[in-house]
């Protein structure tokens, strides 16, 4: 565990997180059990409701007001070649975002969630401007190839961004969170964490990305494991793994989710790199996995391996691997239903239907 993280902020973070409590899952399945339908007969719907039943700790929890947060963030590590994108992509698409262009927009409104997107890390100076959160911790990380991402100070700090939108947005009255990302070469820095805090080879959890070659996918393992063996992130303490080989939007996207829980705040977490921050905050506090949905598997190797790591199930199975928080969008959706089935079914008393035969 991140020894200056605890010290500074377990009161405030890490300490107020437990796990689920029985009673409130109890509760919710008490009442699903009375709704006009054969028991366990909606099945994943029916757990959603549980869970936001004992993560909220209130018997009819709402989702009235959603958010996707975008975190965004420049590597250094695109110099060695691990990307089919130049790192000019990353405030461009920043840009795209701001202007309600990209797929995170698109699926956001669909979902009737809001996006805001968070500089974190990019490489560019950009002005203030509505939808634009500016906190930038640094501008990209360093060539972890050649020396570690970050500081720890750095890691630590970005864990703080991501806890403080937590507040900031609980204070504002949102309910639901979604966690995106957007970063050239993020799916490094991503696999990378993959391999040491689940303890897989790198080869079995690195990816293709944004669609490189097979040469580029041997370079991007590559330089993988010559990180690891240069920096030798320590396992057993995630501050240390997510400042030698990690990304400030990963970094945000842990502080969040540990937010979001000491807050009783469900978390919906997209795809590789927000499952890399998942990962992150599960390694500093285990309990955080009652507070996340994972919304899907994407088609990256390391993606799967995480979600096992952690004991997630993925709600959807679509092929996607565009991040942004898309498919945090898309579960959104569902986890929504789940509540609705919840909130507004009939029970057999309300409905006068004859409940099921005894005997």
């Amino acid at each position: 565990m991140g020894e200056v993280w605890q010290k500074s902020r377990e009161g405030r973070i890490t300490g107020r997180i437990g796990p689920l409590k029985e009673s409130f899952l109890e509760e919710a399945q008490k009442r699903l059990d009375a709704l006009t339908k054969p028991l366990g007969s909606l099945g994943r719907l029916e757990e959603f409701a549980r869970q936001l039943v004992a993560i909220t700790e209130k018997s009819m929890p709402v989702l009235d007001r959603k958010v996707v947060f975008t975190f965004a963030g420049d590597h250094g590590v695109t110099a060695e070649g691990v990307s089919a994108y130049p790192k000019e992509v990353t405030p461009q698409m920043v840009f795209n975002f701001l202007n309600g262009g990209a797929g995170i927009n698109v699926l956001a409104r669909h979902a009737g969630a809001e996006v805001v997107v968070v500089d974190i890390g990019v490489d560019y100076a950009f002005e203030e401007t509505p939808g634009l959160l500016i906190r930038k911790v640094m501008k990209g990380t360093a060539n972890m190839r050649r020396e570690p991402a970050m500081t720890r100070s750095q890691a630590e700090q970005s864990l703080e961004v991501g806890a403080d939108l937590a507040s900031a947005y609980a204070k504002k009255g949102y309910h639901l969170f979604g966690t995106g990302d957007m970063g050239i070469g993020n799916t490094t820095p991503s696999s990378a964490i993959a391999a040491v805090l689940t303890g897989t080879p790198v080869s079995e959890v690195t990816g293709r990305g944004t669609g490189i070659t097979d040469a580029s996918l041997a370079q991007k393992i590559a330089v993988i494991e010559e990180s690891l063996r240069l920096h030798r992130p320590d396992p057993a303490d995630p501050l240390d793994v997510l400042a030698k080989v990690g990304g400030t939007e990963i970094g945000g996207i842990a502080g969040l989710i540990l937010g979001a829980a000491a807050l009783r705040i469900p978390v919906v977490i997209d795809g590789l790199i927000s499952t890399a921050g998942a990962l992150i905050a599960f390694s500093l506090e285990p309990c955080v996995k009652d507070y996340m949905f994972a919304a899907h598997t994407s088609v990256e190797r390391g993606h799967r391996v995480m979600l096992d790591h952690m004991g997630l199930r993925p709600i959807l199975d679509l092929d996607l691997r565009l991040g942004e928080g898309t498919g945090a969008a898309l579960a959104m959706l569902i986890i929504e239903a789940g509540l609705k089935i919840y909130r507004e079914m009939a029970t057999f008393a309300e409905a006068g239907v004859s409940g099921e035969i005894p005997g």
